[in-house]
């Protein structure tokens, strides 16, 4: 079976890349220790809980619920393309795993209440990975 050309060049790419290449299709790439079962991010090189370097990679759906953000009101020197928006961190549906994310739009608390749903947009090169409600 013949490997399409965007699935061959993941194949080929650092971690790094393999994430953001996941995130543009909605994805959270993540590692899964082979020895005990701990998710992380890709781009994490050891197991946060036994050190272990042998991981399983681990495409998740890249919806969950928020289960905290802050929301930066007035954006810093070199993100003023972004306007209000929240730094996000969600669980990952079907997983006790969470990651966080840039989700522009939010001016107050009124705009994300916790547990609001949220799903992987895409990758930006200057804020991440980005996310949208849903």
């Amino acid at each position: 079976m013949e490997l399409s050309k965007t699935r061959q060049q993941e194949q080929d790419s650092n971690p790094r890349e393999k994430f953001i290449m996941a995130a543009r299709r909605h994805k959270i790439l993540s590692n899964k220790c082979s020895r005990c079962g701990h998710l992380m991010l890709v781009t994490v090189y050891y197991c946060e809980k036994c050190f272990s370097h042998k991981f399983e990679s681990n495409e998740l759906e890249g919806t969950g619920k928020v289960v905290t953000y802050t929301i930066q009101a007035v954006a810093p020197e070199g993100f003023e393309d972004a306007g209000s928006y929240a730094w996000v961190v969600f669980s990952v549906d079907g997983t006790d795993f969470n990651v966080s994310g840039f989700l522009p739009g939010v001016t107050s608390a009124s705009d994300l209440p916790l547990g609001s749903r949220v799903r992987v947009l895409d990758y930006h090169p200057k804020h991440g990975l980005t996310l949208q409600k849903v």
